[in-house]
């Protein structure tokens, strides 16, 4: 069953983080993304079905936008031990194979996640050169077995906003996909 994401209030300035590169093996914080023209995080994982259908483009479309000075970055918050093709070594290899122009972090302890209000995957937040919140919201109208062509369409409207130095439309279609995948809560210890 598919996930709607939640809304982070636009304008929200971007939680900090420091995780993992799963290709590099170095630490990237958000100081280390942040662009002058706009900054995109992603939260993905390997397994979605509704990851797996856009990938393709979405690497193309990032390709394309950091030609114009946009950085992307995409965190994975899945819980791999329920999940183990969302490891880091499976998106180690998921990077490698399809070529990733951007960095594919590891929120092991999905306190990123939790911070950034993520839902599901894919899921897109786009900050300004303030880095504050333009557009959370969906790649394009495309799904898993339906007709409709995987253009970024969604995404590359925010973009093109933001480059134009224009606000970009608070018509905003939420993302759908696979619920994140949550570890089990701890029980409290008294």
């Amino acid at each position: 069953m598919p996930l709607a994401s939640t809304a982070l209030p636009l304008g929200t300035v971007a939680p900090n983080f420091a995780l993992l590169d799963t290709v590099s093996d170095k630490l990237v914080s958000l100081q280390d993304v942040v662009s002058s023209r706009a900054t995109v995080i992603m939260f993905l994982c390997n397994h979605c079905p509704y990851v797996r259908h856009i990938l393709d483009e979405l690497v193309a479309l990032a390709r394309e936008y950091q030609q114009k000075g946009v950085n992307f970055v995409a965190i994975s918050a899945n819980n791999a031990d329920a999940y183990p093709e969302d490891g880091p070594q499976q998106m180690k290899a998921l990077a490698t194979e399809k070529g990733f122009p951007f960095p594919y972090l590891y929120d092991q302890t999905q306190q990123v996640a939790r911070a950034f209000h993520a839902a599901c995957t894919p899921e897109f937040y786009v900050f300004d050169r303030s880095m504050r919140l333009a557009y959370h919201g969906q790649f394009d109208d495309s799904r898993p077995r339906s007709q409709t062509p995987v253009t970024g369409q969604d995404l590359r409207q925010a973009l093109d906003a933001l480059l134009a130095g224009q606000r970009v439309s608070n018509e905003q279609k939420p993302s759908t996909g696979c619920g994140i995948k949550w570890k089990p809560q701890a029980e409290a210890v008294d």
